[in-house]
């Protein structure tokens, strides 16, 4: 039977005159992986800092197994500006303990590319104090996931990582025995890496078994049994229950909900879009030039991200663009951009971008745009227009849009500088829909938005009749609104990817392990075999590698014995006789240490 780790016992927390919690009662146990989800503001990030005792509960009781070894990344980190990398993450470690560590090397290569943190100045000497949000947000989290625990609380630990490092820290949390309870609104994370659900909604916390795509046909079936047969028709999580039962991409594992149940249920559920008849209705309105690239150069400053790129973006051609950090796909989307805001006469470094005479471009970047904070939220939207046209004769006024959009009749009369960072980016989204473009650029849309909000918006361009690329780290967002992925690589090219972000990821990896396998190790045991002016033969590499793993594991039971040795001090510290006889051990123990160590580094460069 599995060990109760934390048990919550009618637990309430109010904010002001709102309860966020009301009488909840969950548990931990060991082996758990639970995902939290429910709307911003609903008490998510509540919950989970008081289940790790960093917040009070305002009644109830929260308590921990005795002994519990707790882990939690928080939406802040507590990393001390003036240390380093290297102090914060792997402390006072030699360099043959940590290098020596699979996990540790796992954990820096996975989240920061390499060993050598080839993102950072000086690696792992860069002090903390100069870097971004996301670089330290990177550092909390491998700081987190060196060390062992029972349990470890995360809140939102996708922000900021690529899918490459979403995809490996799944695979992590797979594989590590901790219990973990995650918040976070990446529903591909969730799918992967969950086994049971919370939903936090209105004060109370409902569970469920299983992924998210389990929760999904769970909650559809609840509100099912809840709901009238026209109500039921009208309910988005029934669109996305149908698109997850009839096979998205990002589905790997077999589900655990009755198949028989959700056939039904969505049987009457049409396909999430029409591709063909929002391909006609683009036509329409989109001609047959939308964006036509020749021979496109994209730069940024110096530094030359694409070359010679000919590629067409047609009516209704909706596509996801992935690529690594720094490849280019902003700078393509802001290229693109300039050449139809200019009506062709800004033009790249080299080659031609062709735009529509008809295309009406609506552009979300990743900074949210500045908007008068004495505006109120409705006064925003209805600044563009008070109605605007979904298409397929559908029309929404500025309030209904709103609503869609999470804010209420109530909220819609809050001042713009009221609004959180979510609400913000869902108000900047609003206005670029409100203006009816026909051709959208998505530059990491889902950023700070909750599920609820993200289902709405999946189901918005659902029917939405135009061109659109979308750029996130979002694989769910992508699968679930686009029809094909291109990938930038970061050898200058743009490619289609049939597979999509599957098929991007074996890409990336084959790369990785031909980069590793070619020059940078052999360019430095060049280096190293030069200046030392001597050559070692594969027959004494390898005998040095063995060496090397004796030595390692030598040092190991050194350690495991100096660890004991200081206990047994602490145990005498009233007698002076046995504290001197084992103080005398413990001298002799790290002579012997260091002289392993030394041998170590010789053999390092051998092997």
């Amino acid at each position: 039977m599995a060990v109760n780790l934390v048990n919550v016992e009618n637990v309430s927390k109010v904010y002001g005159t709102r309860a966020l919690l009301d009488g909840v009662s969950l548990g931990v146990s060991e082996g758990d992986r639970i995902g939290v989800v429910g709307r911003n503001g609903d008490g998510k990030t509540t919950l989970i800092r008081m289940l790790a005792k960093l917040e009070e509960a305002d009644t109830g009781r929260i308590t921990h197994s005795g002994g519990l070894h707790l882990g939690v990344l928080t939406q802040h980190d507590s990393l001390d500006p003036a240390a380093t990398v290297r102090h914060e993450v792997i402390r006072d470690m030699a360099d043959h303990e940590w290098a020596g560590n699979a996990k540790i090397r796992d954990v820096l290569t996975g989240l920061f590319g390499g060993l050598d943190l080839p993102g950072f100045p000086q690696g792992l000497d860069t002090v903390i104090g100069p870097l971004s949000g996301g670089e330290r947000r990177r550092i909390a989290l491998a700081k987190l996931l060196i060390e062992d625990q029972d349990l470890i609380v995360l809140d939102e630990p996708t922000n900021h990582l690529d899918v490459e490092g979403i995809s490996w820290l799944a695979r992590h949390l797979r594989e590590r025995r901790s219990a973990l309870v995650c918040v976070t609104h990446d529903r591909w994370f969730l799918d992967q890496v969950c086994t049971r659900m919370w939903d936090v909604q209105k004060g109370s916390v409902y569970e469920y078994e299983g992924g998210y795509s389990d929760y999904v046909f769970a909650r559809a079936e609840r509100e099912r049994i809840a709901a009238t047969e026209e109500a039921k028709r009208q309910n988005l999580v029934r669109k996305e229950l149908a698109w997850l039962r009839r096979g998205a991409p990002a589905r790997t594992s077999k589900p655990r909900f009755r198949v028989e149940a959700a056939n039904e249920l969505i049987a009457d559920v049409p396909p999430p879009r029409d591709s063909s008849e929002l391909m006609k209705f683009a036509s329409t309105r989109l001609g047959k030039t939308v964006f036509d690239l020749e021979n496109v150069t994209v730069q940024a400053g110096p530094k030359v991200l694409l070359k010679h790129l000919t590629w067409q973006l047609g009516p209704g051609d909706r596509i996801g663009l992935v690529g690594v950090n720094g490849a280019g796909k902003t700078s393509l989307l802001r290229a693109m951009a300039d050449a139809a805001r200019s009506d062709g006469e800004k033009q790249p470094v080299a080659g031609r971008v062709v735009t529509g005479k008809t295309v009406r471009l609506a552009y979300l970047s990743q900074e949210v745009a500045e908007l008068d904070p004495e505006w109120r939220v409705l006064q925003a939207v209805q600044q563009v227009r008070d109605r605007v046209d979904l298409g397929k004769g559908r029309e929404m006024t500025a309030g209904q849009l709103c609503e869609t959009f999470g804010f209420n009749k109530e909220k819609q009369w809050t001042p713009v500088g009221d609004l959180s960072g979510g609400e913000r980016r869902r108000l900047q989204l609003l206005r670029l829909l409100m203006d009816e473009p026909n051709v959208l650029f998505l530059d990491e849309p889902t950023n700070d938005l909750d599920i609820e909000t993200l289902t709405q918006l999946e189901d918005l361009l659902d029917g939405w009749p135009g061109s659109m690329i979308v750029i996130s780290h979002d694989r769910f967002f992508i699968e679930r609104t686009t029809d094909r992925v291109f990938a930038l690589l970061g050898d200058g090219t743009l490619r289609m990817l049939p597979r999509g972000i599957d098929e991007y990821l074996e890409r990336r990896h084959a790369m990785e392990e031909a980069a590793a396998a070619s020059s940078p190790v052999a360019a430095k045991a060049a280096a190293s075999s030069s200046a030392s002016e001597k050559t070692v033969s594969a027959a004494d590499a390898r005998a040095a590698k063995k060496e090397l793993q004796k030595i390692e594991r030598q040092l190991d039971k050194l350690s495991e014995r100096e660890a004991k040795l200081h206990a047994q001090i602490a145990d005498h510290a009233t007698d002076f006789a046995k504290v001197a006889e084992l103080d005398a051990e413990l001298r002799a123990l790290a002579g012997e240490k260091d002289e392993l160590e030394m041998r170590w580094l010789e053999l390092a460069e051998d092997a």
